[in-house]
């Protein structure tokens, strides 16, 4: 494999001799765009199919986990009081942290312990029948999000290939390129079809056969996903290792943190994808708490967290991540029953609403069904690109003479306005993304070093 391999055909604007920034700085953009196809194209298909897998795995959660997540329904259901003892009564070595009341008629309650021996962000969910109290079962649950085993394995091996800290280094690369690749493609796209028609640009050229056929749906296909590639690299990188603590840094700078919960104690905060629970044991009249929390218009699905272990109100919070978005909290005393505090989603700053609706659109909540289908079209567009890419490049490789190269020095050509200032960007782009700036630089390195083996062979 070289860099000189790239082009196909003849690009009007060269063999027309027009000495325009883009004439010079397109063939960096083709370079940058075939460099990060060939090498970080193998994360992304990784990254694209596991991610189907993901959108595919709440409806396999449901299938694998029918009995513990469902009850027959009866005539009436007991105290929430009743089935959380029913719980401790099982396990009674667990500490309670949070219990989901049953929001469908034929739902079970989940009751959620900390227990010893289970991993960071990990706690028992015992399932109670919320009309007879008899527990249907007992699973590990991750996360605030509540995934059982099945889906949270495979929430694993899309965050990091169960390969922990340093599986994540994959993950970071194809978000951080993700963007890049797109944006590079539907530039190249877009000014290499300007002269056809708007059905030339959107959808494949059929009359055309070989590679040309195959790069027409290639960037057919690109230009339908872009836009969903772009919200996929932006969200991906907030759970990154290293790009996600600048972002969170950038946030915290701005002011567009989540808000919290103002509580007396100050035990609790409004939760994040990625926070804690807090622990304690089973405590005052949780209907009570419940009720409290209804008279203030919280409706279900709800999580009524328990105090920390130094005290404090409950915090009941709404956690319906679908649209229309329920995700109220108030606090409750566990003493009067009375509400000390509230926080109203309707209350975040603008920022804060737009991260939690790209973090659930990202993880298939915001829109339920059809969520996960896009992200499943998503994927799937992805994988498509890719196989088409590497078809491309492997009929058009040196070795079987297929098409005329680009002529390397064409930065050289590029006025300093326009060259400075892009250097700068790509500086600080790779500061704030460090694996996608280091990954560059040794494309960099790379491209050089393919150069001098090409002058030496002359």
């Amino acid at each position: 494999m070289t860099s000189t391999d790239v082009r196909s055909v003849a690009d009007p604007e060269q063999s027309s001799g027009r000495g325009t920034a883009w004439t010079a700085l397109k063939p960096l953009v083709l370079r940058l765009h075939f460099y990060a196809g060939i090498l970080i194209a193998p994360f992304l298909l990784v990254a694209a199919t596991t991610g189907l897998l993901y959108a595919a795995s709440f409806q396999v959660e449901q299938i694998v986990y029918r009995h513990e997540l469902t009850a027959p329904v009866g005539e009436s259901r007991l105290p929430l009081t009743r089935q959380v003892a029913a719980a401790q009564t099982a396990r009674p070595d667990g500490r309670i942290t949070a219990v989901r009341p049953a929001d469908e008629r034929d739902s079970t309650t989940r009751v959620l312990m900390d227990v010893p021996g289970l991993p960071d962000s990990t706690q028992l969910a015992v399932f109670v029948d919320p009309y007879t109290g008899q527990v249907r079962g007992m699973l590990d649950s991750y996360g605030s999000s509540g995934a059982l085993p099945v889906r949270a394995w495979i929430s694993g091996l899309h965050r990091h290939l169960h390969l922990g800290e340093t599986g994540r280094i994959y993950s970071e690369l194809a978000a951080g390129w993700l963007w890049i690749v797109a944006l590079g493609g539907l530039v190249l796209w877009v000014t290499r079809r300007r002269r056809k028609r708007l059905r030339g640009l959107i959808a494949p050229d059929r009359s055309l056969a070989g590679a040309r056929r195959r790069l027409s749906w290639h960037g057919s296909v690109g230009l339908w996903a872009v836009v969903g590639l772009l919200f996929l690299s932006a969200t991906g990188l907030t759970w990154s290792k290293y790009a996600g603590e600048n972002v969170d840094e950038l946030r915290a700078a701005l002011g567009w943190t989540t808000p919290t919960i103002a509580t007396s104690s100050g035990d609790h905060a409004a939760h994040s994808e990625n926070s804690g629970h807090q622990h304690g044991g089973a405590g005052a009249d949780v209907d009570r708490v419940a009720q409290a929390a209804a008279g203030k218009g919280l409706s279900g699905p709800l999580e009524i967290v328990w105090p920390g272990e130094a005290g404090g109100p409950y915090l009941v919070k709404e956690i319906d991540k679908s649209v229309p978005q329920r995700l109220d909290q108030v606090a409750v005393d566990a003493t009067t029953g009375q509400v000390s505090a509230e926080l109203r989603f309707a209350d975040y700053p603008l920022a804060a609403k737009l991260t939690r609706w790209g973090i659930d659109g990202h993880m298939g909540l915001l829109f339920g069904l059809a969520n996960q289908l896009l992200l499943a079209l998503l994927a799937g567009g992805v994988i498509t690109l890719i196989v088409l890419g590497y078809r491309m490049w492997w009929q058009r490789r040196p070795t079987r003479g297929f098409g005329r190269p680009y002529p390397r020095g064409g930065w050289r050509k590029v006025h300093g306005a326009v060259l400075v200032p892009l250097c700068l960007l790509a500086v600080a782009v790779g500061w704030f993304l460090p694996l996608m700036g280091i990954s560059l630089a040794v494309f960099l390195v790379i491209d050089v070093l393919l150069g001098v083996r090409a002058r030496m062979a002359r």
